[in-house]
Formats: C-alpha cells, structure tokens, sequence
C-alpha cells in the first residue's frame, strides 16, 4: 500500500513539473497528462487472457527488470482465463490485479496507460480501436486485422490520435532481421527478384488446447481415427455459462455456442485464415522490412487440407504468390504434414541471402552465389562452350554476425521478446512511433487478407492502393 502511495506520488510530481512546458507548447492538460516520464511506472492491462496472453506476462515481467512497469488489470469474457492470468500477475508483481470481464470496464481505469491485446485474430483491430478511443495506449498481437474495412477504419483511428500503437510483429526489433535490412539497403545483393520463405511443422497445429481436450501420441498417429468424434467427446472446461458467446463473436454471424470453435478459433474461416493470419503476417512483415515495401501489386493463392482431417476449415497446407511493385515474386509456403527444412532465401541480381530456420530464426548466410560475378572456370568444376554449368560463388558465403548480439542460430529467440516490448514501453514514454507501427499493422493485414481471399475464391486478385480496395483484375486494366 505504501508502495502504491509512492507511485501515486511520483506520477502526480512527474505531471506537476511537466504541465508549465507542455501547456507552454500548446498542450491541453489531458494531453500532457497521459505523458510519461521515464522514471514514472508504467501501469498495463492485458485484454485478453489465453495463452498468448501468458507470454505478454512474461515480457513485461522481464521488462519490470529494466524499467518501472507492472501489470495491473486482466480482461476476459471467461473466468477461468481471467483467474488464470490474475494468479500469474499476482506471482510476478506482487499485486491482486484488478479483474475484469468487459473491455469497457476496464478501459473506464483513470490510472492505466497501457493495454496489450491477446484475443482472437478476428477480434484484434476492433478491440485496439476501443482502446485508442479510450485514451490508453495499445500493444496489438498479429494480425493487425483480418477484415479489410476494420483494417482500413482502425487503422485511421490510430493515426488520427496521440495514442502510441506497436504491433506485436517483434522482428521488427530484433538484431538479424535489421542486419539483413541494412545489408539489402547497401546494394550487397543488387536488385532484389524474388524473396522464397517455407516455414514447415509436422503436426495437427491449433487443434486441440493442451489443457482443455489433451491428446495422445497414438490418437495422432492414427490416420483413420474419427477427429471429431474423439474432440467432441470429451467435455471442455469452457462453458457457456463462464463466458459471454454472443460478445465474444463480436458481430460475425450467430452459431450455437461451441467450446472448440472459442478456443481453436484458428481453424474456422469466420474467425481465422490460420496459415495465413499466423504465420503469412510475420513472414510478408519481414519482407515488408527487408524490401520498403508497404503493400502488394497482386497476391494469388492456393492449398487444402491434406493431413489433419478433423473438421478445421483452413488449409493446413497453403501457398501464396505475391507480386511487389519494386517488380519482384514474394512466395510463400507451410506445410503442416512434413518439416523439412524450413529456410527463407532472399535472391538479387548480385547475390542472395538464406535464412535457416522457421519463423524467427536468426541464422542467415550472404553469398554472391546466384549473381552475376564472374565465375572462375578452373575452378568451377564442367563447363559447357566456356561457362562453368556449377561452380561456387568467388566469395563463398558467410554468416551474417552483429556485434553485442546473441550468436544466430536455427531458432533464434522465442516469441517473448522483451526488446520489442521495451521498445513499445520507451515509445510511451518519449511519445515516438514505435519499431512496428500501425502502418506496419496495415501492410501485413493486406497481405493476409488478400491471400485468404484469394484461396477461398480461387481468383489472382489486385491492391487498388489509390481507392485502397481489393480488385479482380490489374489496376488501370479495363475490368
């Protein structure tokens, strides 16, 4: 309680010797009051308490390390995701959150700065919208959206406030990504052609919360067993009563209540692209990086279900094509039935560059390999009327190191980034636009978007950046 009081202090002195300056610049009280300084500690709430949320626990855990932070709210339409996260803050912090099961009691809160979402992929630009309009500023998990007109309308909300937003797409943030960034920049592989990415797991993937349903090794193994005969025979610990369905839809189209549709939301198209919102965001986000781009030309897609048969709707095996306007192919690719080598390789005129690994790896290798440096032809191995037919690049390849950074590996960090996180928490305090913005956000949702329609359609579709509209036929072109 004593503790609390200092803090209560510490803000009102901070807004006290802040508000002649401020006021000075031409800022209304209520502006300069939701400034922080660096010594004030930063209060959160987390909206949306399932396992992602977990994780968001974590990071500010790690944070409070570095910087005066805390969590003091929890949000969820369930109570037992509600108590669950409570009892993790209390561990952390030390502190009885205050618990909440509507987003607009929560955001009522005079004294929280900060809310980061962690609710389902469908739910996530409407929610950061309510919490923009609320005056708190906003962590927002991937996809930034999967609705275009919801993209489009919080998007501009964002923008239209004071409100600092950051994306939770954290490779925006992390050492290697930029390394590989500022390499592109400096023309070390000439013009960029085409960038390939396929991030692979051999496993049913969102079917199935761990601690609700279960599963065993020979129920996987068992390609003749009946999924949903096994799922829906075994009672989930979510029930209707504990939660609230028809808030939890958030306007999609009425269905009966169904516990696995709420807590496998990723394998059901009202709520979810899957591959596309999960893992298609974080890889065009990267390639957003790498290349300056901020929105396609073209997207085609195309998959199916192959391997997990147990009543999902989305592909668990998928494949998008994407053209630039910089004039190069972007695809990508997962596959949920084998994991053979997932890798990422950027190819120039000069040269290319591999990353080894799935999502977030940080292992990368430059070569000239691919360009059009010349090529030794005693050393080259055959030739055929003077050209080597294979032969390695001059330089051979190296990996790509930062200095003061962990050394790269295959996995490279976890999901629980505690420098992206930290990069959003000092955003708040200087009031600059964090590593991933809400333009950021934008560019990554357009992208999943455009695929997913494209795979349910079964169209090549077109980004109308001027209209900003998604069309079936290349812009300018006589429809």
């Amino acid at each position: 309680m004593v503790e609390n009081a200092r803090n209560e202090i510490d803000r009102r002195t901070f807004v006290k010797q802040a508000g002649v300056t401020m006021l000075a610049a031409g800022m209304s009280a209520q502006s300069y009051a939701r400034i922080l300084g660096a010594n004030d500690r930063i209060r959160l709430g987390q909206l949306g308490c399932g396992d992602r949320s977990q994780g968001h626990v974590h990071m500010v855990t790690l944070a409070s390390k570095q910087m005066p932070v805390e969590v003091v709210a929890v949000c969820d339409l369930w109570s037992m995701a509600r108590e669950h996260r409570a009892a993790q803050v209390k561990k952390a912090f030390n502190v009885e959150p205050r618990s909440f099961k509507y987003s607009e009691e929560m955001l009522a809160l005079k004294d929280l700065d900060g809310v980061m979402i962690a609710t389902g992929d469908f739910q996530h630009a409407k929610l950061c919208a309510e919490v923009v309009k609320a005056g708190k500023d906003c962590y927002v998990e991937k996809p930034f959206a999967n609705v275009l007109s919801e993209a489009i309308e919080t998007r501009d909300i964002v923008k239209q406030s004071k409100q600092i937003v950051q994306m939770g797409t954290q490779h925006r943030s992390q050492p290697y990504p930029l390394a590989v960034r500022d390499m592109i920049r400096s023309g070390r592989i000439g013009k960029i052609v085409h960038v390939e990415q396929e991030w692979n797991v051999n496993e049913e993937r969102w079917r199935f919360t761990r601690s609700d349903t279960g599963y065993s090794k020979e129920m996987l193994m068992d390609v003749n067993m009946e999924w949903k005969q096994w799922l829906y025979g075994r009672t989930s610990h979510l029930k209707e009563e504990d939660t609230d369905w028809k808030r939890w839809l958030l306007g999609k189209p009425d269905r009966p209540f169904d516990p696995h549709v709420y807590l496998e939301f990723r394998l059901y198209k009202d709520f979810s692209s899957g591959i596309f919102d999960q893992w298609l965001s974080h890889g065009c986000d990267l390639v957003h990086l790498w290349t300056d781009e901020a929105y396609p030309e073209s997207v085609v897609a195309n998959g199916g279900i192959f391997a997990w048969n147990d009543g999902r709707e989305n592909p668990d095996t998928a494949v998008t094509a994407i053209v630039y306007p910089k004039g190069f192919l972007y695809t990508y690719k997962t596959v949920f039935g084998n994991s053979y080598r997932s890798f990422s390789r950027i190819d120039g005129r000069d040269g290319s560059i591999e990353n080894y690994g799935g999502e977030g790896a940080s292992l990368f290798m430059v070569t000239r390999e691919g360009g059009r440096q010349e090529f030794d032809p005693f050393d080259s191995g055959p030739t055929y009327k003077g050209l080597p037919i294979v032969g390695p690049a001059k330089d051979g390849g190296k990996i790509v190191q930062v200095p003061g950074a962990p050394a790269p590996t295959s996995v490279g960090p976890d999901d629980d980034d505690v420098v992206h996180l930290v990069n959003w928490l000092q955003s708040m305090q200087t009031r600059s636009q964090p590593n991933a913005t809400v333009d950021h956000g934008f560019s990554h949702s357009l992208v999943c978007i455009m695929a997913t329609q494209s795979y349910w359609s079964g169209k090549k579709l077109y980004w109308d950046s001027k209209n900003e509209q998604i069309v079936d036929h290349p812009v300018g072109a006589v429809g």
